[in-house]
């Protein structure tokens, strides 16, 4: 139950998309339904928000609720020449009672991130574009809507430096409650023998919004994340 519940949370957090536009950001707000198919019965709801603050800088915040468990993540940015530049990045779990913080700073003079689990803080030196596990998704989405293929990011994972890989396998019709939209698939890359697989499916009409997800656990588990509804701020 627990690790079901957990594994649920984090595949909500890396799943979710904000609403991008090839040369701007948007205020957005997206809501999602989820779904575990594993021998346990766990749905989920999700919220994914965008919002411009006074002075120019941008929030991306993740909010995912089950039962007995929420996730929480915030990622504050620029955006500046098509390109996401994160400042700061938190996080927090709660799953039956058990929590776990985790708070990122870049400091890009000096060219590291500062990562604090537990009051503990430790430093990490990164190469210029380094994502946090929030804005990369920014990222990756204003990439698509440019056409690219590469789709490569370095991102700040939990004090390592992890490279995220994405690939475009083609189109498809996909159903939400929200409509029937085409949608391009995109497989990510993992290393050869990890036993998961995650595919993820991409709305041009959206302006690129994430409307389904599917993801299979190395123990079988399934889960799959639909589009609710989208609304502009």
């Amino acid at each position: 139950m627990r690790k079901g519940l957990r594994t649920l949370l984090i595949t909500l957090a890396l799943s979710q998309s904000g609403f991008i536009f090839a040369d701007s950001l948007k205020p957005f707000r997206a809501t999602y339904s989820a779904k575990l198919d594993g021998g346990l019965a766990i749905s989920a709801d999700a919220t994914r928000e965008l919002k411009q603050l006074e002075d120019g800088g941008w929030v991306f915040t993740s909010t995912a609720d089950a039962v007995l468990a929420r996730q929480h993540e915030k990622s504050q940015f620029t955006y500046l020449d098509e390109q996401i530049h994160p400042l700061s990045y938190s996080y927090q779990r709660e799953v039956l009672g058990r929590e776990r913080r985790v708070k990122l700073a870049f400091n890009w003079k000096k060219q590291r991130v500062t990562t604090t689990v537990d009051d503990k803080p430790w430093h990490m030196q990164i190469p210029p574009g380094t994502q946090d596990k929030l804005s990369y998704q920014l990222q990756l989405r204003r990439d698509l809507a440019e056409g690219n293929t590469a789709l490569r990011y370095d991102v700040a994972d939990g004090g390592l430096l992890s490279e995220y890989i994405f690939k475009v396998l083609g189109e498809e019709s996909i159903e939400t409650r929200a409509g029937t939209f085409n949608a391009i698939k995109v497989e990510r890359v993992r290393e050869e023998g990890s036993g998961r697989t995650t595919y993820i499916w991409f709305a041009p009409d959206l302006e690129y919004l994430i409307v389904k997800l599917y993801q299979t656990e190395s123990d079988g588990k399934e889960y799959e994340l639909l589009l609710n509804q989208l609304e502009n701020r």
